[in-house]
């Protein structure tokens, strides 16, 4: 029933994001194209530029599936580093473990992906790690524990399962599927990022609100 509820609840964001947050969240969402609610279908009246911005921060922020304080704090650091404040935030973000285990194809959703991380499937070069927003660096491989490997899920995942439901792997990932490994060969790039975001309205939403 959880689980139900759940899903549930990640359809009507979706629905009102503009954005499929899961596989499930999907295929309601080619068959619904509109907003939740009775008024769902009505034609909105134009947004302020102030909703626009908010709603892509929103947006960026569901889809890993992070508080306002995680997303705030990786503005922060972007625009501290060197280059396009967008690009990097978006890099930040796509290097938190939990996002890298969903991209690996370990994980169906961001959720479930920050599940394994909070109990202690998932190691980075060999130790375990149980915070979703470690910020895995290149070169760093990302593994299942041993003990885990054979538990239904990551059988599941090993059989390339979650593969087929979710983006293409990234290029900067290397992932043994097989042997439930990835490692992080560089940097992610913008382009290569399977978010959907206008990343610059959200540098300027947090710019507006400083």
């Amino acid at each position: 029933m959880a689980n139900n509820t759940r899903a549930r609840r990640q359809v009507r964001k979706s629905r009102a994001l503009g954005i499929a947050l899961t596989p499930k969240a999907e295929k309601y969402f080619e068959r619904r194209p509109y907003g939740p609610g009775e008024h769902g279908r009505a034609r909105r009246k134009a947004d302020s530029d102030y909703a626009v911005r908010l709603r892509e921060k929103q947006r960026l922020r569901a889809q890993y599936n992070i508080r306002e304080k995680q997303m705030h704090i990786a503005y922060v650091e972007a625009k501290r580093q060197e280059g396009q404040t967008g690009e990097n935030l978006v890099a930040l973000l796509e290097s938190r473990l939990d996002a890298l285990v969903l991209r690996s194809g370990f994980a169906r959703t961001m959720a479930q992906a920050r599940q394994m991380v909070v109990h202690r499937h998932i190691m980075v070069d060999g130790q375990r790690v149980d915070r979703p927003s470690y910020s895995v660096k290149e070169g760093q491989l990302i593994h299942v524990h041993p003990k885990s490997e054979k538990m239904a899920p990551f059988q599941v995942a090993a059989a390339g399962a979650h593969q087929a439901v979710l983006p293409d792997t990234p290029g900067y990932l290397d992932v043994s599927i097989e042997k439930l490994q990835a490692k992080l060969v560089r940097k992610p790039k913008r382009a290569e990022v399977p978010v959907t975001c206008e990343e610059q309205l959200v540098v300027e939403y947090y710019a507006r609100m400083a």
